[in-house]
């Protein structure tokens, strides 16, 4: 039995409704893991960043590597779970004991339109930090820690369920500070002026 909850049902009655996920891989195999999805037509995301390098002979170059290393989304319904569980290099979908956890359409959303825009990169996982939202633009609502890099703000915002996290350039009039409650106190966190 898929543990997947079967919860939405088409207007048909037949079960229409697919959710994102992430898929643990075997480090270094996420490129080749994407490939079986796409022979075997499981719709997946597999989010690249352009990075340079310089080799051990001084030459440089450009490579698309993955933003999450060892991770790559899918985006399956109820009997989605076992094929993909059988692709060469899947480990695990991300999720709370045997039952996955959905990753939101809107996290995708952002994160595609982000790479688009060349406003995402990679940055350290973090847990601690000023809370902000994003007002305005294709990731407004979204919430993570403020960060300054040179002259420009940055939002780092967290994937909490793989502990991996992205930098988004903002403009300091587009987020607001958070209010967050901690063990049912609430604090007010200020941005970073």
């Amino acid at each position: 039995m898929d543990s997947i909850a079967c919860t939405h049902v088409g207007s048909n009655g037949s079960d229409a409704a697919k959710n994102w996920f992430a898929v643990f891989t075997v480090p270094r195999h996420e490129k080749r893991v994407e490939a079986h999805f796409r022979l075997r037509e499981i719709e997946n995301f597999l989010p690249l960043c352009q990075k340079s390098r310089q080799w051990k002979d001084g030459s440089k170059g450009m490579l698309q590597l993955p933003l999450f290393s060892s991770y790559i989304f899918v985006q399956i319904g109820c009997g989605g779970r076992a094929p993909v569980l059988g692709v060469p290099g899947v480990i695990s979908i991300v999720g709370c004991g045997p039952r996955p956890l959905p990753v939101l359409d809107s996290y995708i959303h952002w994160l595609r339109e982000g790479l688009r825009q060349g406003k995402i990169e990679e940055h350290p996982y973090l847990t601690a930090g000023t809370r902000v939202r994003i007002r305005f633009g294709a990731m407004a609502g979204m919430e993570g820690v403020l960060i300054r890099k040179k002259n420009n703000f940055r939002v780092v915002l967290t994937l909490e369920m793989i502990m991996k996290s992205v930098t988004v350039e903002v403009e300091i009039e587009n987020i607001e500070p958070v209010a967050r409650t901690s063990q049912g106190s609430d604090e007010q966190i200020a941005a970073i002026a």
